[in-house]
């Protein structure tokens, strides 16, 4: 890389951005040394553009295939990630392979069968109030040899909320961006996951706020996987239940993206090959020019001359832009992605084939005599690299997690010494469960956990008016373990003697 030092301003970020070090900040100017192993970091990052995009080769270096960055590196040295070094011309892993025999001094010891289920769920438990007083079940039962307790309660949390998964390409508004239910704020849009919008809902600050009896009746209802209407501030209208697809804008998302537009094109290059000279695969994160990408290089194709408006992340990918457009960008005609041709090398009669991440759309251009993309009909190996990407695709659903914090005043039912619980959850000594359902416990203070809510039965979540969201929460552990932690051994039951109890309005 070179720096146009007439533009230079010397604000450093390049060379805080440089993952080899090899910039220096010079009386207010840039200079990069041998050590730089040409990823094009600085140019990205210059705010004054004045890095000149111009990769050079580098004497003796090894050029690197293993991710689209395509770094060049010099003997001796790493490449940008840092795990791959010139070894005399040769560029090998500079780390040895773990054995899962080495690995596994960082992983937790196994659970003990007889405590990895609950001798019975807190779905119907009732609860405990206040809370010195033992949880409303308490069972014991001999498992496997041994003797093993369960204390269930259905405990009212303020440290509670969901966390939303929609399937979609579909924008749905910026992050952060509040979400409303019957037009209160209940929760906001969080970072996007892999094909997938998040909304978290819920949480103490918000259960506790103005919203607060909403944002309960929200997390409640999506937790026991009812249909709910959510909307975007500044950006879509949700109609969302777990387990089923999304409706967004009226409109129900029936796929789930394959991958970026990156992964698309190296999952479906064969095709892509087959179905055109150029491959532009829209994508709101990586949008894709096939020829220039990893995957068309490797097939052993020379880059057209087609130029994109998106900006450049490596060769042949694209940051691209939200939208409501095609692969959830702004591009509402699929020729807009195009900035420019350089006839020079895209000949005339060039056939460019765009579609998205879905397969949902695809549309296929000839350049013709005046250097211009015309529309013309898919051919069948068009057509079918779009279906196979769309027939790749999976169905798009809504699904949630229930997360919440037990670790205060909800563990004194349990035990009269409530550090005492907390630490035997994190030792894997007494197993967490809601609603019979296996969690995630969170290390670090505390218990917080993650359940998924599809995994507990529908109902098992109320809501009360403090305002929190009520949920069944086991923790099941041997006698021995439950006794040293000052259980309330006084008030266990056999297991033989637990019966279901209910009332109804229509008892008298």
């Amino acid at each position: 890389m070179i720096v146009d030092l007439e533009k230079c301003i010397g604000c450093g970020t390049c060379a805080k951005d440089c993952p080899v070090s090899a910039i220096e900040i010079i009386k207010k100017k840039a200079y990069i040394s041998d050590n730089c192993v040409e990823c094009r970091t600085c140019f990205k990052v210059c705010p004054k553009d004045a890095v000149i995009d111009e990769v050079k080769e580098v004497p003796g270096a090894v050029f690197c295939k293993v991710c689209p960055v395509g770094c060049q590196v010099p003997p001796g040295l790493t490449g940008a990630c840092g795990r791959f070094a010139n070894v005399q011309g040769e560029l090998l892993r500079n780390r040895d392979l773990l054995t899962y025999e080495e690995a596994k001094q960082n992983l937790p010891s196994p659970m003990d069968p007889a405590i990895t289920e609950p001798l019975v769920t807190a779905v119907g438990a009732g609860g405990t109030y206040p809370d010195y007083v033992p949880a409303p079940y308490l069972v014991s039962h001999k498992r496997e040899g041994v003797d093993v307790v369960t204390a269930l309660t259905e405990a009212p949390l303020s440290y509670s909320g969901v966390k939303v998964k929609i399937d979609t390409d579909f924008d749905i508004g910026p992050e952060g961006s509040i979400v409303r239910f019957e037009g209160r704020p209940v929760g906001m849009v969080e970072t996007e996951e892999y094909g997938s919008k998040i909304l978290a809902v819920g949480g103490v600050n918000r259960l506790t706020g103005k919203a607060g009896f909403a944002a309960a009746r929200a997390v409640a209802a999506i937790a026991n996987q009812k249909a709910l209407k959510l909307s975007i501030k500044g950006g879509a209208k949700l109609e969302i239940k777990v387990g089923e697809a999304p409706v967004i804008n009226g409109e129900k998302v029936e796929k789930m993206r394959v991958g970026c537009g990156s992964a698309t094109v190296g999952l479906f290059a064969p095709l892509f090959k087959k179905a055109a000279d150029e491959v532009v695969v829209l994508d709101h994160h990586i949008t894709s020019l096939f020829t220039h990408h990893a995957a068309g290089r490797f097939l052993g194709l020379t880059p057209l001359g087609i130029q994109l408006k998106y900006r450049l992340s490596t060769p042949g990918r694209y940051f691209g832009n939200h939208g409501s457009g095609w692969g959830g960008t702004d591009i509402e005609h699929p020729l807009d992605i195009v900035s420019g041709i350089d006839t020079e090398k895209t000949p005339i009669g060039a056939k460019l084939l765009i579609t998205e991440t879905t397969g949902q759309n695809a549309a296929l251009f000839e350049l013709d005599q005046n250097g211009s993309f015309q529309a013309i009909d898919l051919t069948p190996e068009a057509k079918e690299a779009a279906q196979s990407v769309a027939q790749t695709c999976e169905p798009s659903r809504v699904s949630a997690v229930y997360a919440a914090g037990v670790g205060g005043s909800a563990r004194r039912g349990v035990t009269s010494h409530p550090l005492k619980l907390t630490q035997a959850v994190h030792q894997g000594k007494a197993n967490l469960t809601c609603g019979g359902a296996p969690v995630f416990v969170w290390p670090g203070g505390g218990i917080t956990f993650y359940v998924d809510v599809e995994q507990v039965q529908p109902g098992s979540f109320v809501w009360v008016p403090t305002p929190a969201t009520v949920a069944p929460i086991e923790y099941t552990m041997k006698l021995a373990d439950y006794e040293a932690m000052g259980g309330h051994i006084e008030a266990l039951k056999p297991f033989n003697t637990v019966e279901p109890k209910a009332w109804s309005l229509s008892k008298s």
